[in-house]
């Protein structure tokens, strides 16, 4: 099997502990988004940290826009700092410094104390995450050939998930008790004496995920080579900025690239949407505690990784795009299903619901339509993230792939903010989150209705 080597110049055959390495940076990194950012501590932070969930929901949104906009502005410069300074693993270091010191500080996220801390700490462990992402995934096209590196997107997406699930599954089977009993779902004492009446069992996701990343990120830094040589830093700079502007002006000529970078763009705002409020929307609408949502996340991360596996065939087979096509499809009916569904109804009430719980986990029927929606998009958000990034591998050239997994990044961030941010205004103005959750649908489609018609790869004229 062909490779790429580091350089880009020889075809060379990459080593086995060098493409695993490169794949372990996803299972280090996605206990972030399951258990911090999603499953554990957004609802926390939305139905316990404070007396007023609607409010708290916007607050968790606005802090979600404002690390978007930096993301966003940030991304494509470093980027091009990157592919001048040649190395990237420098950089995933100095940002996973930030992102470890962050998550540990969730820990002081306690009932009745200033929220405006917790908010300060997220932003800066989002903004260091997203911007390690860009270097590892600029690194991915000098691993494989184009002809596999939707498979191992893919797998290495999938990978991510079931790091995340098995971080997800101790947290609700060992430590979240039930602020009822005080005990897990396994009717055993809270590992560490965790109190959940003062959040303690929500909490303890932010240090958890930072020594997952510090441990499992380490195999990247040991076996995946990176690339040699390169400008000095303020030489890399000075070149970096350079080629940000160059590569604007470039995409004006490139335009199916462009084209499909606007298409994510906006698709990706709808996904980001749901991954951020989903988990939160779903706390306030039943009241799930920390075990309710745990589990409802270890579903859709089981799902997932099926999913993702599922995909990397279908990638191999028909191409990012046609993968990308299908699982923005399963997306949008999976959101029209989540903001149609109230505790005595289900699609707008064209299908009425007994509101008897009969006790348990999910005890009403709208619970139970709510996790029927869910499997939806975890057999689907994987799959349209893990393809976009192969369809950006399979378009650009590797002397470009850093800047352009951060015009990449940009993309997915630019406007993330207004996903985020219109879902504020529409839930403050109206006071009904589902209203707020139903504007997704609009990225969703937006963004779908333009891949539709981008050529595949988008290299091509």
């Amino acid at each position: 099997m062909n490779r790429i080597d580091w350089t880009g110049t020889q075809p060379q055959r990459a080593t086995r502990s060098g493409i695993w390495g490169w794949m372990f940076f996803d299972w280090a990194a996605q206990p972030f988004f399951t258990v911090v950012t999603t499953f554990i501590f957004g609802p926390y932070f939305v139905a316990r940290l404070t007396a007023d969930p609607v409010s708290a929901q916007t607050l968790w949104s606005n802090m979600a826009t404002i690390s978007s906009v930096i993301i966003a502005i940030l991304s494509p410069i470093l980027g091009s700092i990157a592919d001048q300074s040649g190395g990237r693993k420098p950089w995933i270091g100095f940002f996973a410094v930030i992102k470890i010191a962050s998550l540990c500080c969730l820990w002081f996220a306690a009932p009745g104390s200033p929220v405006i801390y917790p908010v300060i700490f997220m932003i800066l462990a989002s903004i260091a995450a997203e911007f390690s992402i860009v270097f590892n995934d600029s690194m991915m096209p000098r691993l494989v050939g184009k002809d596999e590196v939707g498979r191992l997107s893919n797998t290495a997406w999938g990978l991510g998930y079931l790091g995340g699930m098995i971080v997800l599954i101790a947290v609700v089977a060992l430590l979240a008790g039930s602020p009822e009993t005080g005990k897990t779902i396994l009717g055993l004492d809270p590992l560490f004496g965790l109190d959940p009446h003062t959040g303690e069992d929500a909490r303890i996701a932010g240090p958890i995920s930072a020594v997952w990343y510090l441990i499992f990120v380490l195999p990247m830094f040991l076996f995946t080579p990176d690339v040699k040589g390169g400008l000095p830093f303020a030489a890399a700079v000075r070149s970096g900025l350079r080629e940000v502007r160059h590569t604007l002006a470039e995409l004006k000529e490139r335009r199916p690239l462009l084209r499909f970078l606007v298409a994510r763009m906006i698709y990706q705002d709808g996904v980001n949407g749901l991954l951020i409020l989903g988990g939160a929307f779903a706390a306030g609408m039943f009241g799930w505690a920390t075990i309710e949502i745990g589990i409802y996340g270890i579903i859709l991360n089981v799902v997932a990784i099926f999913g993702c596996i599922i995909a990397g065939r279908i990638d191999a087979r028909i191409g990012s795009k046609a993968t990308i096509v299908i699982s923005l499809t399963l997306l949008l009916l999976a959101t029209f299903g989540i903001v149609s569904t109230e505790p005595g109804y289900t699609l707008f009430g064209l299908v009425p619901l007994p509101t008897v719980d009969s006790g348990g986990l999910f005890g009403t029927v709208a619970e139970k339509a709510y996790i029927g929606y869910g499997l939806l998009i975890g057999l689907a958000f994987g799959p349209v993230q893990a393809s976009s990034r192969s369809y950006l591998a399979r378009s650009v050239s590797l002397n470009e792939a850093g800047r352009y997994f951060g015009i990449y990044a940009l993309s997915g961030r630019a406007t993330s903010f207004m996903a985020t941010l219109l879902f504020s205004i529409v839930t403050y103005a109206t006071g009904s989150s589902h209203l707020g959750m139903a504007t997704l649908v609009l990225f969703l489609a937006g963004g779908l209705i333009l891949l539709i018609r981008t050529p595949y790869p988008a290299d091509r004229a």
